[in-house]
């Protein structure tokens, strides 16, 4: 991403952004409501077209392409709130996920892999996705993700509204996705546990990169501390 500048009105939410995500990196984007991580997704989703600067993924430029050839090319966002179809099952939900040209000629050994990852999922794919509890709805969301055979997966807050032991879950399940080679985009306020799984880090704040570098080093850079533990 280079130099790219966003928003929805005249007014620009994110401002000249450089971020860099090297091949099987988990890179977290962190900062507070409103600094524009969600913005920043929606831009390399291709659901916000940038009015300045350009975003690349593997040499090819998606600053001009609609959101379905983004998808097609293996960059796949995982939405904040889940988004599911509470009234299709936790399978349907699933293969509506691998319904791109990349997927959908592997849609079974892909739910294989799913139900792998979230063996609830399995127990569970009649059930209606709105029955389920927040965190069953968030694997299922990430699941969906999953489907899409992403190379890049974009998570847009995936802790959101969930209990510490689930949050631990998640994060868990994102170290393991890691370790399989998928390359991940993180946003999340959970500022602690993005940095400590990360590679790398972006803090962003009132539209800009405040401060970048290592997980470690962002977690033990004094500016971070007190923003984010008053210490």
């Amino acid at each position: 991403m280079d130099k790219v500048t966003a928003g929805y009105g005249v007014i620009p939410v994110i401002r000249e952004i450089q971020i860099e995500i090297g091949n099987e990196e988990t890179v977290a984007l962190v900062g507070g409501n409103g600094a524009g991580k969600s913005t920043l997704l929606k831009v390399i989703s291709g659901l916000i077209k940038p009015r300045g600067g350009q975003v690349f993924f593997e040499d090819i430029d998606l600053t001009a392409l609609p959101p379905h050839r983004i998808v097609d090319l293996g960059v796949i966002q995982v939405p904040e709130g889940r988004r599911i179809f509470p009234r299709m099952n936790v399978r349907e939900n699933l293969l509506l996920g691998g319904r791109n040209l990349r997927a959908r000629q592997n849609v079974d050994s892909l739910i294989e892999k799913v139900h792998t990852l979230f063996p609830i999922l399995k127990s569970k794919e009649k059930q209606e996705a709105g029955t389920l509890s927040g965190g069953e709805q968030q694997m299922l969301a990430i699941g969906r993700g999953l489907m899409a055979m992403p190379k890049l997966i974009l998570l847009d807050e995936p802790s959101l509204g969930l209990s510490p032991l689930l949050v631990r879950a998640i994060f868990e399940t994102l170290v393991r996705l890691k370790q399989q080679g998928l390359t991940i985009l993180l946003v999340e306020q959970n500022v602690t546990l993005s940095l400590k799984v990360a590679d790398k880090g972006y803090v962003i704040e009132n539209g800009k990169i405040a401060l970048s570098g290592s997980g470690k080093s962002l977690l033990e850079n004094g500016q971070i501390k007190a923003a984010y533990w008053g210490i």
